[in-house]
């Protein structure tokens, strides 16, 4: 089981979206970077766009949560950045979830694809 970090400076962030690969659904947007560690380090940024403080942190929790519960089957050494989209804001656990999973699959970054 890999255990993750947080991405918390903006250094970080800037690197992975100049260089990472991006992609996108209804809810989320996704960068992913490798890292060349054995661990993954997540950010999550949800702008005010999205809603004021209160929905902006529901979000984020969503995303760490649905991230947290599913980490053992996202490969080691990345760095991830999740951004919200606006639509995110009226999203329940279910449609974050499926969204998250969704863009893992894209970036080819699942260990097991099971839905």
């Amino acid at each position: 089981m890999n255990f993750s970090d947080s991405l918390k400076k903006n250094d970080d962030f800037r690197n992975v979206y100049k260089k990472g690969k991006s992609f996108a659904n209804r809810y989320l947007v996704m960068y992913v970077l490798e890292n060349h560690t054995d661990k993954n380090r997540l950010g999550i940024s949800v702008s005010k766009k999205v809603g004021n403080s209160v929905v902006r942190h529901r979000v984020t929790r969503l995303v760490r949560e649905s991230y947290r519960l599913h980490e053992n089957i996202f490969n080691s050494g990345l760095d991830i950045v999740v951004v919200a989209r606006k639509n995110a804001s009226s999203a329940g656990y279910a449609e974050v979830e499926s969204a998250l999973l969704h863009l893992g699959k894209l970036h080819h970054i699942l260990r097991i694809y099971f839905y």
